[in-house]
């Protein structure tokens, strides 16, 4: 997302990044035809809303496994939960 829809004054951070993560982000950068720090703050964004998105997913499951009686879809709701928290 360009910093004009954000919304607050910029900020100014430093980050070190790797050699290959800064290679990534010059070349998503000018496939976009966009400045490294434009990507970097999309990227950012993006990485943030699919945090949140997993935490929604989490919270929507816990619900779930909470009101349900079904044996098996406990049994799949608590699978799902674990690979969510511990991984696979």
């Amino acid at each position: 997302m360009p910093l004009s829809k954000t919304t607050g004054k910029a900020v100014r951070r430093s980050v070190a990044l790797s050699g290959e993560l800064n290679r990534k982000i010059q070349k998503l950068a000018k496939h976009k035809n966009w400045s490294a720090n434009r990507m970097i703050e999309d990227l950012i964004e993006s990485g943030i809303e699919a945090k949140e998105a997993e935490k929604r997913r989490f919270f929507q499951l816990a619900e779930r496994l909470r009101t349900t009686d079904d044996e098996s879809e406990i049994a799949t709701i608590k699978n799902e939960l674990a690979r969510m928290t511990f991984g696979e």
